[in-house]
C-alpha cells in the first residue's frame, strides 16, 4: 500500500511540535547552519527533542542542508550530518552533490528542489546515485509529473501550498548580483517582491511601479488526488519562515483534505500514526497569503501573479457599498469582530488597510456566518464598520464596489493560538496480576508490535464486589489525560479467572461458583503504573522508529549525468562536487556564480512566469517574435528575453 506523507515546515522546535500535533507526517527544519534560510537555525539539542516527539507517532524529521558549500565548509557540513544522524534525524534535504562524495553517516538523502528537478532523466540520475526522495520543481504540470513517475521509482515530493519563488529554484541569482546575497547560500533578499518598472528597447515606459515578479501563493488543495494518481507521495507545505499559527492552520487543513481521500481508497494510507483534533476550523485563506494559484499544474493560466502588493490580502469578504468618513458598509457572509484587520485595493490598485473598532449589522438581512461557508448560496449581511482611520480621506478615488478582504481575524486567531492539536494514537491495554503484585502492559492498537510492561509489587486485596472492582479498574485505566495516547481496549486478566475480559464477563455472567475474582486497587496505584508505562512506551516507540529509519548506502553505479557540460548554472563551487560530476561523465564544469564573480552577461533568473503574458502583451498569441523588454528600479536594470517556444522568460544582467 502506498504511504502518503504530509510534510510541514518548522521554523523552530515549538513550531515543529505544533506541526506534528496538528497532523504532519513529517517536518523539515533548519539545523545550526547550511540551510536555505540562513536566519532560521536550530541547535542539535532542539532538533533531537523534535525527533523524539515526532517518533512517538512514527513521524519523520528532515533537516535542510540545501545550500551550496565552499571547500572550507565541507568538513563542518560532514560533522553536522553525523550530529543529525545521532540526534535521530530521518533524512537530510541537500543541494550540493559534494555530500555524496564524502565520508557520511548512513542518513537518507533527499534531493532539494534547489537541484532543479524538472526532467525524468535528471530525477532518474538522482535515484541511481542513491537519493531516497526527490523534491520536484513547483513549475511542473500533472503530465510532466506522470512522465517522471513512469521512468523512475524514487519517492516524489511536491509543494502544495505556500509562497512561490518566481524563478526555478536553484536557478535564481538576482539577489546575488544585486547585493551579494545568494539564494543558493540561504541569503536571498527577495528582490522579486519589490516594485519594478517595465519599458521596451526604445525606452518607452510600459508599466510603472508594479511588483512584476511577485507571485501569488500556491494552493493545490483541489489537486491532491490528481497528484497522488500522478505519482506524488510527499506533499510539502512551504514556510520555514512562517509563524506557528500559520503552520497549525495550513497543516490541519491539508491533513483533513488528505484524510478524506485516504478514507475512501484502499490503495493508500498515512505514513504516520495518530489522529489530531484541532480546536479551530482550518482555513488557509485566514493565514498569510497574497491570493492563491495552483500555478502550472494544468498548464499556463492568467492571474498567477500579485502585482499590486507583496503583502497578505487574506480572505475575501465581499464588496464595499458605502464609505463615509470613518465608517464603511459592506455586504458579506462572514462575521466581523472588533480588532479585525481589513484591506482593499483602490482604483489605482494601491493596497489600503485599517482595523475595525466597532461593527453594526443590518437586522433586516440574514445573520452573518460565523465560520467558513463552503456552500454556493451564502447568507449575506450588510455590516457597517467604524475605524480610527478616515477611510474617505485615505484614497482620492471612489471605492464603492471594490472588493474587501480580511487579513486578520482576531477571534479565529485566538482559537488557533489555544489549539494544541491534541494528537492521540490508540493503544491496547492489558492488566494482569503477578506473583507479588500487578503488571500493566500496552501496545499500539491493531498493529503488530510488542507489549511494553510496567510492574508494581504490592499486597493484593480481593474485592468484595467483583463487577464494581473491575469497572473501577477499567475506568481508571481509560483516563490518559494530556498524553499522546488514547485507550481503545482494555483486557483484565487475573490468573485465577477462567474469563479474562471484562466485556466477556458482562455479556455472559457465570454461575456464582464460577464468577471471577477481582482485586481492590487504589487509584493512586493505577496512576503510578500509568505514569511509568507512558515513559516506557515513549522510549520504546522512539527506539523503534530510530531503528527502522531509512539508510543511505552509496550505490556502485555507472550512472551518467544527463549533460556532459555544466555552466555556472550547475552550481558547482567546491572540489568534491566537481569530482562527483566528473565521476558521472561531465567533461566541462564551470565554477558556480558564487565563486565565479563574473562581469559577463549572465542569466540571473529563469522563470515560467511571463511578464508579457501576465500583462496582455504576449507575442506568441499574435504570432510575432517577442522583442526584449527591460525591468528596472533603484536596484538595477535587467533585460527580459522571451523563449516563446518553451514559454519561458529569462532575466539577464547585461555586461
Amino acid at each position: 500500500m502506498k504511504k502518503i506523507e504530509l510534510l510541514s515546515p518548522a521554523k523552530n522546535l515549538e513550531v515543529g511540535i505544533a506541526a506534528i500535533n496538528h497532523g504532519a507526517d513529517a517536518v523539515y527544519i533548519g539545523g545550526p547552519s547550511f540551510g536555505a534560510r540562513e536566519k532560521v537555525g536550530n541547535s542539535i539539542e532542539d532538533i533531537e527533542a523534535l525527533c523524539r516527539h515526532a517518533a512517538l507517532f512514527d513521524a519523520k524529521v528532515y533537516v535542510t542542508m540545501n545550500t551550496l558549500l565552499f571547500d572550507n565548509e565541507l568538513e563542518d557540513a560532514r560533522k553536522l550530518a553525523y550530529d543529525c544522524w545521532n540526534a535521530g534525524v530521518d533524512a537530510l534535504i541537500v543541494q550540493d552533490m559534494a555530500l555524496l562524495n564524502m565520508d557520511m553517516p548512513p542518513i537518507a538523502l533527499h534531493a532539494s528542489t534547489q537541484c532543479h528537478n524538472i526532467e525524468a532523466e535528471k530525477v532518474k540520475f538522482l535515484e541511481d546515485v542513491g537519493f531516497s526522495q526527490v523534491v520536484l520543481a513547483r513549475e511542473l504540470s500533472i503530465e510532466q509529473i506522470k512522465d517522471i513517475r513512469s521512468k523512475t521509482t524514487v519517492p516524489l515530493e511536491y509543494f502544495i501550498h505556500g509562497a512561490l519563488c518566481v524563478s526555478y529554484s536553484g536557478q535564481c541569482y538576482l539577489s546575488h548580483v544585486i547585493g551579494g546575497r545568494s539564494a543558493n547560500r540561504g541569503a536571498c533578499a527577495q528582490p522579486c517582491r519589490l516594485a519594478w518598472n517595465l519599458e521596451n528597447k526604445e525606452g518607452k515606459r510600459l508599466i510603472s511601479n508594479r511588483h512584476l515578479l511577485s507571485l501569488r501563493d500556491l494552493n493545490n488543495s483541489k489537486n491532491i488526488e490528481e497528484l497522488i494518481d500522478a505519482g506524488i507521495t510527499s506533499f510539502k507545505i512551504e514556510g520555514r519562515l512562517k509563524d506557528i499559527d500559520y503552520v497549525k492552520n495550513v497543516t490541519a487543513y491539508y491533513r483533513k483534505k488528505i484524510d478524506e481521500i485516504i478514507e475512501r481508497r484502499d490503495d493508500i494510507c498515512r505514513s504516520s500514526r495518530g489522529e489530531s483534533n484541532p480546536t479551530f476550523y482550518p482555513a488557509p485563506e485566514k493565514s498569510f497569503s497574497r491570493g492563491f494559484t495552483d500555478y502550472f499544474i494544468h498548464g499556463r493560466q492568467k492571474y498567477i501573479d500579485a502585482p499590486y502588493s507583496p503583502k497578505s490580502m487574506g480572505e475575501y469578504l465581499g464588496t464595499i457599498e458605502k464609505v463615509k468618513n470613518k465608517s464603511i458598509t459592506i455586504k458579506t457572509g462572514k462575521e466581523l469582530h472588533n480588532g479585525d484587520g481589513l484591506c482593499f485595493l483602490d482604483r489605482e490598485n494601491n493596497l489600503l488597510g485599517f482595523n475595525v473598532n466597532a461593527v453594526s449589522r443590518d437586522a433586516s438581512m440574514s445573520p452573518a456566518i460565523k465560520h467558513i461557508d463552503t456552500s454556493k448560496n451564502r447568507q449575506i449581511q450588510r455590516q457597517t464598520i467604524t475605524s480610527n482611520t478616515d477611510i474617505s480621506m485615505a484614497t482620492r478615488f471612489k471605492i464603492e464596489g471594490s472588493k474587501i478582504f480580511r487579513n486578520s481575524d482576531l477571534v479565529w486567531q485566538k482559537e488557533v493560538e489555544k489549539s494544541n492539536g491534541n494528537r492521540k494514537q490508540k493503544i491496547s491495554l492489558r492488566f494482569t496480576d503477578t506473583e507479588d503484585g500487578f503488571a500493566l502492559s500496552a501496545k499500539l492498537y491493531n498493529e503488530e508490535c510488542e507489549y511494553v510492561t510496567t510492574n508494581i509489587s504490592i499486597e493484593k486485596e480481593v474485592a468484595i464486589n467483583t463487577e464494581k472492582a473491575l469497572d473501577n479498574i477499567k475506568s481508571k485505566l481509560s483516563q490518559w489525560g494530556d498524553t499522546e495516547f488514547a485507550v481503545e481496549e482494555i483486557d483484565v486478566d487475573f490468573k485465577d479467572n477462567k474469563t479474562t475480559r471484562l466485556q466477556d464477563y458482562k455479556s455472559e455472567p457465570m454461575a456464582n461458583s464460577q464468577q471471577p475474582i477481582a482485586y481492590f486497587i487504589r487509584a493512586s496505584v493505577l496512576g503510578e503504573m500509568k505514569k511509568d508505562l507512558v515513559e516506557k512506551l515513549k522510549s520504546y516507540l522512539i527506539e523503534k522508529h530510530r531503528n527502522e529509519r531509512d539508510t543511505f548506502v552509496r550505490p556502485e553505479t555507472n550512472a551518467i549525468f544527463p549533460k556532459d557540460n555544466l555552466s555556472y548554472l550547475g552550481n558547482v563551487i567546491n572540489k568534491k562536487s566537481k569530482e562527483f560530476y566528473e565521476m558521472h561523465g561531465v567533461e566541462i564544469i564551470e565554477d558556480g556564480l558564487e565563486k565565479l564573480r563574473s562581469d559577463e552577461e549572465l542569466v540571473v533568473m529563469t522563470t515560467k512566469h511571463c511578464v508579457r503574458y501576465a500583462n496582455n502583451i504576449c507575442c506568441k498569441e499574435i504570432g510575432k517574435p517577442a522583442e526584449s523588454l527591460y525591468l528596472f528600479n533603484e536596484k538595477g536594470r535587467f533585460r527580459l528575453d522571451f523563449d516563446c517556444r518553451n514559454c519561458c522568460m529569462k532575466v539577464i544582467k547585461e555586461k
